[in-house]
């Protein structure tokens, strides 16, 4: 299937080295079998028997799955407010002015908070000044004030991430815990209203 030189093909060499087979493959499922990109032998694989070392080249394709791609795509901004000239140099100005503050800030030289912390920044600022889709709404319970919430949430783990100090971190948890509590009130509201009006 894949063109080798005859050394390569062999698999097994007789003790008198006249006589050569093939005689290991590989097996593969015919659905994958666009997958192998070579097969071969190795001769010079010491593994201390009369017969070579065979190896394939295989193409992994990996498939994201419906669930995963959707957790990716919860938020959606309005990116077409950028088309309005207002909106997009406001939305430029906001975020060179919070990456000139990032060069400023002391490095700690741990990339994946810095990382975090870009990211955070231009979500933050794309949710103020583009917004968000409207979507269907399937949670009846989340209003202004949930959003609140989770902007002072948001803020508590922007400043933590900024200034990674004991006293932001309690800070933050304070914070979380505070929205679950709130959202969890929220829940069973709803719930207590749902069953009483039936």
């Amino acid at each position: 299937m894949f063109p080798q030189r005859n050394i390569h093909k062999y698999t097994w060499t007789s003790p008198n080295s006249k006589t050569h087979n093939q005689i290991d493959h590989v097996l593969i499922d015919r659905r994958w079998h666009s997958s192998i990109l070579d097969v071969r032998s190795f001769r010079e694989a010491d593994c201390d028997t009369d017969q070579y070392l065979v190896i394939a080249k295989v193409r992994e394709i990996l498939a994201v799955g419906k669930k995963a791609a959707q957790s990716f795509d919860r938020q959606r901004f309005n990116l077409r407010k950028l088309n309005e000239q207002e909106v997009r140099e406001k939305y430029q100005i906001e975020i060179i002015n919070k990456f000139a503050a990032l060069q400023n800030a002391k490095d700690d030289g741990d990339i994946n908070r810095t990382w975090e912390y870009i990211k955070e920044i231009m979500r933050m600022s794309a949710e103020e000044n583009l917004g968000l889709h409207e979507l269907n709404q399937n949670k009846p319970w989340f209003d202004e004030e949930c959003l609140g919430i989770l902007d002072q949430n948001k803020r508590a783990k922007l400043q933590w991430m900024k200034e990674p100090r004991h006293s932001n971190v309690d800070i933050l948890n304070d914070v979380r815990r505070e929205v679950s509590r709130h959202f969890k009130g929220k829940k069973e509201g709803i719930f207590e209203r749902h069953f009483r009006g039936t």
